[in-house]
């Protein structure tokens, strides 16, 4: 990761960051009062904190299956604001050795990847937009720390739903995908409001005024995202019911506001 990658700046305090409201929502405290006015008109809404957290905790259990499957590469897209349980430490945790390169657009996360510098030379930061993958498949932190002639796990949690149907979300995924080898695994999480069409139309406009939109898709539009991938049981489904570790993770409300699944690629 290079310095010039985290030139300083000032952040916008004045527009809503998606990246700092989901701070807000898992209890952080990188965020500004404008980020909290509009997570607070979010969580008004419905269970905003519990649907952060299971969608955090789908995360770990994906990398953990991953990792037990002999993974030991994982490239994370729309990384965000660190928390608990970030992918290098789950990761590193069941295989000491993996390599994880995080990659975000956003100088708010930027900022506070610095960090990781300090972790090892298996960690790794990139600033790059998801909506580039060329560029990302391309930079010299991916080439040096990703060898895709070997499985790997690429993760989509919680960002394509930041992506409109024009940016093609579905061409991102299948750009990754081309270059995956076999036995190599697909985590995607996105919100839907299948459940919830009313609110979640008053979401979206809340997610008007922010620095990033909020693009709530049916069953279908999220499963098209594993087309080529073997999907592991039990397929695309309400984050609570995606192998729930505990009754915790099986009875935690807001669990039908994300689909998530993990593809194989065969």
């Amino acid at each position: 990761m290079d310095d010039e990658e985290f030139t300083p700046y000032t952040p916008d305090v004045d527009t809503p960051n998606a990246a700092r409201m989901y701070d807000y929502y898992l209890g952080g405290k990188d965020n500004y009062p404008a980020d909290r006015a509009a997570a607070e008109k979010i969580m008004a809404l419905g269970p905003s904190r519990d649907i952060c957290i299971a969608n955090r905790r789908f995360l770990g259990r994906a990398v953990r299956l991953a990792a037990r499957q002999g993974i030991t590469q994982f490239l994370d897209l729309g990384t965000g604001l660190p928390t608990q349980d970030n992918v290098h430490e789950v990761a590193k945790r069941m295989a000491p050795g993996a390599r994880v390169v995080y990659v975000d657009n956003d100088p708010v996360v930027l900022a506070h990847a610095r960090a990781l510098r300090a972790i090892d030379d298996t960690t790794s930061v990139v600033r790059q937009d998801v909506r580039e993958p060329r560029r990302i498949l391309g930079h010299r932190e991916v080439e040096r720390l990703i060898d895709f002639s070997e499985p790997v796990a690429v993760l989509f949690v919680a960002v394509l739903h930041c992506l409109t149907d024009e940016e093609d979300p579905w061409g991102v995924v299948r750009t990754f995908a081309e270059r995956m080898a076999p036995g190599s695994h697909l985590i995607v999480s996105h919100l839907t409001d299948d459940a919830h069409p009313e609110i979640g139309a008053a979401a979206r406009e809340v997610y008007d005024g922010a620095n990033a939109p909020l693009i709530h898709r049916s069953h279908a539009a999220i499963s098209r995202f594993f087309e080529g991938f073997e999907l592991l049981e039990p397929g695309v489904t309400a984050v609570n019911e995606w192998r729930p570790d505990d009754e915790d993770d099986r009875t935690r409300p807001g669990g039908e506001w994300f689909y998530v699944g993990v593809g194989r690629k065969s």
